[in-house]
């Protein structure tokens, strides 16, 4: 309980240091899906979704443009996505690691998960 503890605390705390960051690229994402949107003659909640869906790279297909500036930007939506999501990876991950050392402070991550790759002697019997 005590790591899921640090791990929340420490990853909200990225989110707030990167909040500038996050939010910016967002609302990229969500400009370029109004002007795709806008383009090709879409709603603005359907502009904004199928920029979301193109920038998670999930793509359903059931909206999408014809036009090849559309096009463009999509591929631009869609790098912007990834970037984003290598943010929030890169976030989760270092709030693990933090995490982690907080709870084994003097315990290496790589002897720990040899230790629990290495069979133990009552497997052997």
């Amino acid at each position: 309980m005590e790591f899921t503890y640090n791990y929340t605390f420490y990853f909200i705390n990225g989110l707030v240091l990167a909040w500038p960051l996050l939010f910016s690229m967002a609302l990229g994402i969500i400009l370029f899906g109004l002007l795709v949107g806008y383009r090709e003659s879409w709603g603005h909640f359907d502009s904004i979704y199928w920029s979301f869906i193109t920038a998670t790279t999930v793509g359903y297909g059931d909206i999408r443009p014809l036009k090849r500036l559309s096009k463009t930007l999509a591929i631009f939506i869609a790098l912007q996505g990834m970037i984003f999501t290598g943010i929030m990876v890169a976030l989760a991950i270092n709030a693990a690691q933090i995490s982690f050392e907080k709870l084994h402070p003097e315990e290496d991550l790589n002897t720990i998960i040899e230790e629990m790759e290495r069979p133990s002697l009552k497997s052997l019997e």
